[in-house]
């Protein structure tokens, strides 16, 4: 008898992108056989996201397509967009199953309902009544033995004015140290050279406990013995300090890389935004982060066209833009999400000037990751081979730039998932080419 097969997409971020991994697991589990996009399947499940109107139609566009190419499937549609809008997603032709937040993993057995009694299947937890965190699977590793993601925390509290999330996620849970340190050593036997911390609000782990702290995930991580590295996807400005980050710094095995969000460099927006913090919090800890060493990789993400933001406003994001020095700014144009404060707010900006001052941010942070790569030219750095093709192996430094260096085949398949002492030499598509050291 041959196996039922599923087939997966995933839309929107890491915590996403992990999740479906784990999905996949329990399908293993169930006895199907998990199929590339473009093969046949029995079942076909959208991992969707609902950060912004695009993300929405994008969603549900996968989720018709999905329908279009494998007509016969059962169409399990979970994630973000699900959760919030599980209305919308089962009004679409085709859609059978809907699992919300914290009934991912079940997803097989509500397949399993539908196929057996025909009836639809919406299972869609209240956000405000999940307190557990849930164990989707022992080990992540994303398809790729040189980097394994550890999510560690669910959910947010902060209420960001435009933000959506802590709607879709519910509470704050953080997952118990000893399950992350059995994954974190799970991934390191199995020969993983990165750990990348992840988690809708990372900082904000141990939170329900009345005291958000990440250092505890962190030090337990960098004792595991092992040739490894430690990559903390994000923290938030809006629950750390400079005091905190320096706290960080004692561990050798963390990246010299964090991802800080900024949304804006404008006080007035920031206020508006309920982001809690200052242009000037902000800049301290980036200044801090940069005192312990000024090749340390900044990356930053920043709205255009928040209500009622002025040409002023987006000239302080620019202005924040060049004073950090990010190696990498996302820019996003203000999405309004039904549900948020900021979505009433008078001085809703109209799609061209958001393009306009979205083409502006973008400029200003191109300008800055080149300057940062130009000024990175010349430095050695232990670089993580990840991919070798056209005689060229392919990793990230520990400041997280885009690394190559030519290599014989006979001797990058010795260098893969391995450490190599490599000078960057100049500028190549976007990252920089480098020599091994010898």
């Amino acid at each position: 008898m041959n196996k039922k097969k599923a087939v997966f997409h995933t839309l929107g971020c890491k915590v996403n992108q992990y999740e479906t991994e784990a999905i996949k697991e329990s399908f293993r589990k169930a006895g199907y056989d998990i199929v590339k996009e473009d093969e046949p399947a029995d079942v076909c499940v959208i991992n969707t996201c609902t950060v912004t109107g695009l993300a929405d139609r994008k969603s549900r566009q996968f989720i018709r397509r999905a329908k279009k190419n494998n007509p016969d499937a059962v169409v399990a549609v979970t994630g973000c967009y699900a959760q919030i809008s599980p209305r919308e997603v089962s009004s679409i032709e085709g859609v059978s199953v809907i699992a919300g937040t914290n009934e991912k993993t079940n997803l097989p057995e509500y397949v399993r309902r539908f196929t057996e009694t025909g009836e639809k299947q919406i299972r869609c937890l209240n956000t405000k009544d999940i307190s557990d965190f849930e164990e989707v699977a022992d080990t992540v590793s994303m398809g790729k033995r040189t980097r394994g993601y550890i999510k560690i925390q669910e959910g947010c509290d902060r209420f960001c004015s435009y933000c959506i999330i802590p709607y879709a996620r519910g509470r704050i849970r953080s997952r118990s140290l000893d399950r992350i340190k059995e994954e974190a050593e799970n991934l390191i036997s199995a020969g993983t050279g990165e750990i990348v911390i992840t988690g809708i609000n990372t900082a904000l782990y141990g939170g329900e406990n009345g005291k958000a702290d990440i250092e505890p995930v962190i030090k337990m991580i960098n004792e595991i013995e092992g040739d490894f590295r430690i990559r903390l996807s994000s923290l938030e400005p809006t629950v750390i300090d400079a005091a905190y980050v320096k706290k960080l710094f004692k561990y050798e095995k963390l990246c010299h890389h964090l991802h800080l969000s900024a949304q804006s460099g404008s006080d007035r927006v920031l206020a508006a935004m309920n982001r809690k913090y200052t242009r000037k919090d902000f800049m301290d800890i980036v200044e801090t982060l940069r005192s312990f060493d000024p090749y340390y990789g900044i990356t930053t993400d920043m709205i255009a066209g928040f209500p009622g933001e002025t040409e002023e406003d987006i000239k302080d994001s620019i202005s924040m833009i060049k004073r950090a020095g990010f190696s990498k700014v996302h820019v996003f144009k203000y999405s309004r999400r039904k549900g948020t404060a900021a979505a009433l707010m008078p001085g809703q900006i109209e799609p061209d000037i958001k393009n306009q001052r979205s083409e502006k941010l973008s400029l200003a942070g191109e300008e800055e990751a080149k300057k940062f790569i130009e000024n990175n030219l010349g430095r050695s750095e232990r670089i993580l081979a990840e991919e070798y093709k056209n005689r060229m192996l392919f990793g990230k430094s520990g400041n997280y730039i885009n690394t190559c260096f030519h290599c014989e085949e006979k001797e990058a398949y010795s260098l893969l998932n391995r450490f190599v002492e490599a000078r960057m030499i100049k500028e190549y598509k976007g990252g920089v080419y480098s020599e091994i050291i010898k």
